[in-house]
């Protein structure tokens, strides 16, 4: 049971921000074809807002990294629970920030489609939700070196 729980700990953190990053880069590369009919020169501005929420992907996969060397045969009942606890967490909060940011990222991406010049507000707008992923992925890496 022990191996289990942290196994399905490790899973969800690695799917539920895998699956937040793929949902968030699909808004945002939707809202940059439609900006793209509108303003062709800006394309470079599109794809750089639009690969943002691909790094809460890539903190859930630091997370199975982290929680990995746990899975063992002879885990106990506190750290399976631990590891599923955080794995879960940082999932669902990289899950959440991926989405959020995305929202951000693809109002930015009309905004330069429409010949504003967003680019950079759009950036230190995105940063904010950015933060509370690495916030959890930063919880996940404190909790594993603690146990």
């Amino acid at each position: 049971m022990e191996i289990f729980l942290t196994y399905l700990g490790i899973a969800l953190c690695v799917a539920l921000s895998g699956i937040g990053s793929a949902y968030g880069v699909t808004i945002c590369g939707n809202a940059a074809v439609g900006a793209f009919k509108k303003n062709p020169t800006a394309s470079g501005s599109y794809m750089g807002l639009a690969a943002l929420p691909s790094s809460q992907g890539l903190y859930g996969f630091v997370g199975y990294f982290m929680l990995q060397g746990h899975a063992t045969p002879t885990v106990d009942m506190v750290t399976a629970c631990a590891v599923f606890g955080v794995g879960l967490a940082c999932g669902l909060v990289c899950l959440f920030s991926a989405l959020r940011q995305a929202k951000v990222c693809a109002n930015g991406i009309s905004a330069i489609g429409g010949g504003h010049n967003a680019f950079g507000t759009t950036m230190v707008l995105a940063v904010f939700p950015e933060l509370y992923a690495i916030l959890g992925l930063l919880v996940l890496i404190l909790t594993s070196t603690s146990l």
